[in-house]
């Protein structure tokens, strides 16, 4: 599975109030007013500050006391990216802000958010945790926690630690995303990769009420 199979940004049907509404709820997760402190991090890979200066200030805050970086490939749709690897350069700046690399576990072999997942529990005994304090971007906060959720378990208590993205100067979130042609086409791509993966049983599925159909792009 790769994140490419549908477009980053698809062109984008009509949508009305009721369906801005629903691609909302199952796309971006709430962020709780006080995060609770979790028994572990678990970063997906990215090339964005966001996830290691989410990763840094959670860590500091004391929400977690270790923390899981995924994403060793260094690939992105096939095309090699620059040295270090996403997990090295999340590493690099987590070291450089004196968190301690004995609270580091690095899986460095995923190249796509299911990877990350299934390779990083080849190395971490998640049945030892009751809470997973995640990081992602935020409008990919729905897919990640619906990866996690299929993978390691629904009974573990899943708490985002989410960071907005910025595409061609517009600042990606939950409550403006429909105002503009780029914050929509981003988000209604995220809400076919959640139909189309829940549908292929790669990561858990929408509850019917937030389920719309749409024609393929």
């Amino acid at each position: 599975m790769t994140d490419r199979e549908i477009p980053k940004e698809p062109p984008v049907p009509e949508l009305n109030a009721e369906q801005i509404a629903i691609m909302t709820e199952a796309v971006f997760l709430e962020e709780a007013a006080a995060r609770p402190k979790c028994d572990v991090m678990f970063v997906f890979g990215g090339t964005h500050p966001g996830h290691w200066e989410t990763a840094i200030a959670a860590y500091k805050s004391g929400l977690a006391p270790r923390i899981i970086i995924t994403g060793g490939s260094g690939k992105s749709g096939g095309r090699e990216k620059a040295e270090p690897s996403e997990v090295e350069a999340i590493a690099h700046h987590l070291l450089e802000a004196g968190i301690p690399r004995e609270a580091l576990l690095l899986e460095t072999r995923s190249s796509n958010s299911l990877e990350n997942v299934r390779f990083a529990r080849e190395l971490f005994d998640f049945s030892r945790v009751r809470s997973v304090l995640f990081v992602c971007k935020s409008h990919a906060a729905g897919r990640q926690y619906r990866t996690l959720r299929k993978h390691l378990g629904s009974d573990l208590m899943y708490i985002p630690a989410t960071f907005d993205t910025v595409y061609r100067g517009v600042r990606i979130n939950r409550n403006s995303w429909s105002d503009t042609e780029i914050g929509r086409s981003r988000v209604y791509g995220e809400y076919l990769r959640i139909l189309r993966y829940g549908d292929r049983g790669d990561i858990e599925r929408l509850e019917d009420r937030l389920v719309i159909r749409f024609a393929d792009p």
